[in-house]
């Protein structure tokens, strides 16, 4: 029991830090705004993070579908490679917003609430998402299958939630037709 309670704290612990810093970064930090001075890898890093949460997102349904069918080695594979995807998409997100800071919706009408809506519940649910997904990896690397069976339960539906958002987030902010975005 004190071991699954120090899980626990730790991942808490680590999510938070991780949170406190996301917000200093993208609210608070002061950006770099001149397009000539960026580094030319930043100009694609929100299409690269669309893709990172569209292959993590994959790899959580294919490994919950594999796991429902009894192949434990191949649903491992495959939620490693959610994790895999969804750490580099944390990285890459941190380097875009340490060069671009908050990206503006220039949407208007009834797509705006829509677009706040998802951001939003994205963003929420990121911040819950975290350390559940985190304490469930802890729970199968430690081989409390009873308790990572049990917070799996929450944690896939959770973090397919917020990989299938940031896809849409980014699509709403980068590849909405003009005249949704102003009509």
């Amino acid at each position: 029991m004190k071991h699954t309670l120090t899980i626990i704290a730790t991942m808490t612990g680590i999510s938070v830090l991780a949170v406190i810093f996301l917000v200093w970064l993208i609210y608070f930090k002061e950006t770099h705004n001149e397009g000539s001075q960026l580094p030319f890898f930043t100009k694609h890093l929100s299409l690269v993070n669309a893709i990172l949460n569209f292959l993590s997102a994959v790899c959580i349904i294919i490994g919950i579908i594999l796991i429902k069918s009894g192949r434990k080695e191949s649903h491992r594979k495959l939620m490693q490679g959610a994790f895999a995807f969804s750490t580099l998409f944390l990285i890459s997100y941190v380097v875009y917003h340490h060069f671009h800071g908050d990206t503006p919706f220039s949407g208007t009408g009834l797509i705006r609430p829509i677009y706040f809506f998802v951001l939003i519940s994205h963003i929420g649910l990121s911040v819950i998402v975290l350390p559940i997904v985190l304490i469930t990896f802890a729970f199968a690397l430690s081989s409390k299958y009873t308790l990572h069976r049990k917070i799996a339960s929450f944690t896939f539906p959770l973090w397919l939630y917020v990989s299938v958002t940031g896809v849409i987030v980014y699509l709403m902010l980068n590849h909405l037709p003009t005249n949704i975005l102003n009509g």
